[in-house]
């Protein structure tokens, strides 16, 4: 099988493409960004021998249907997964999340490719008021990227009803080995031993998805019946506590005497939307803005059509990626900027880091309720 994923040099790209590889597959990768096969070799096992020849990458934005065709070239089926991130221009946003998707399904239908993946978000639910989140409950995005994603459902909809197969993920906020971005300030934050805040008390409970769930979801809709996979499935961890019973969890793993530390919500989200306003903080609304709220959503439709179950909980994945973090910290050292495969520019969250103590003394300073 020749499968095409959009958005390949990503980090579910390059998880997918991995996964593809070593099952034997071809692979193509079509990206704005560039492309670093020796990466391939630090997230996981070693690939087998030669997989080389079986990936190519081809530099190209989705809005560009001669970028969109040339990828296509041999292709039997397409992960759909290049997106804009909401840090990008609301323009960009809307045009690569919409109008891309309308360019790679309707290149895609032109020749004769009848099956599309299209990797949303559960952004696609905005701030809901009830948990678990349904498949079938009403869609609220918030700002540019959230209203983007339903947007982009609803093309994928007008071509399933053209006779395409477009099934469609909504995973959770994915981790894993390779994933930085606001994790890395955690896991720097954890490693040197610091309290770690939280917003709000930490009794929410945050679900989280391992990146290797999500491709094993993502290869059931690959290589599925039709009639199975031809809708649109929540994907996240089975197993998860709190905020503040995973986080603690994985300071527990590390050993470095971090702890959490709760705070109150309203006063740290008004510290941060003016730090924000002012590019002294790389934590955006959508993050700090949900994150003392319950976000969870039901995986019951995936596990009885697809047959798929989430082998990681929260604190599992959370710990492996800690310890991958570690074991290349090195390599990363001096590589920064907005993706979620490069540490993000702490600003002034590294100042409050830095005068915070570190380790039992911060513990006894420090109570473990707001």
């Amino acid at each position: 099988m020749r499968v095409l994923i959009t958005g390949g040099a990503g980090f579910f790209g390059l998880h997918m493409a991995r996964r593809l590889l070593a099952d034997g597959h071809q692979v193509v990768l079509l990206d704005i960004a560039d492309f670093d096969p020796a990466e391939y070799q630090t997230l996981g096992e070693p690939l087998p021998e030669g997989w080389e020849r079986r990936v190519e990458f081809i530099k190209g934005d989705v809005r560009n249907p001669k970028s969109v065709d040339k990828a296509l070239e041999g292709v039997d089926v397409v992960i759909h997964a290049a997106a804009a991130l909401p840090l990008w221009h609301p323009r960009d946003i809307i045009t690569t999340n919409v109008d891309g998707t309308r360019v790679v399904l309707e290149r895609s239908q032109k020749r004769g490719i009848e099956r599309v993946v299209f990797v949303s978000s559960t952004a696609v639910y905005g701030i809901p008021e009830k948990h678990p989140l349904y498949e079938d409950d009403p869609l609220d995005g918030v700002g540019p990227y959230g209203k983007s994603k339903i947007a982009a459902e609803q093309v994928c909809l007008q071509f399933r009803s053209r006779s395409m197969v477009v099934p469609i993920v909504r995973p959770k906020t994915f981790i894993g080995p390779g994933r930085l971005g606001v994790f890395q300030i955690l896991f720097d934050w954890v490693e040197r031993g610091k309290p770690i805040p939280v917003i709000g008390n930490g009794l929410n409970r945050y679900q989280l998805l391992d990146v290797d769930d999500l491709t094993e979801a993502v290869m059931r809709l690959l290589t599925l019946p039709p009639e199975l996979v031809n809708d649109t499935f929540n994907i996240g961890a089975e197993r998860f506590g709190t905020v503040r019973e995973d986080v603690q969890a994985l300071c527990d793993h590390a050993g470095t005497g971090a702890f959490v530390m709760p705070t109150p919500a309203n006063f740290v989200k008004a510290i941060l939307r003016v730090l924000e306003a002012l590019k002294l903080s790389p934590l955006y609304k959508w993050v700090y803005g949900t994150a003392d709220k319950d976000s969870f959503v039901a995986i019951d439709r995936a596990r009885a059509k697809l047959g798929w179950q989430p082998r990681y909980s929260n604190a599992e994945s959370l710990c492996r990626t800690y310890d991958w973090y570690l074991a290349h910290k090195e390599e990363l050292e001096g590589r920064t900027g907005v993706t979620h495969r490069v540490a993000w520019s702490q600003g002034a969250l590294r100042i409050v880091r830095d005068l915070l103590p570190s380790g039992k003394r911060a513990k006894a300073q420090t109570p473990l309720s707001p």
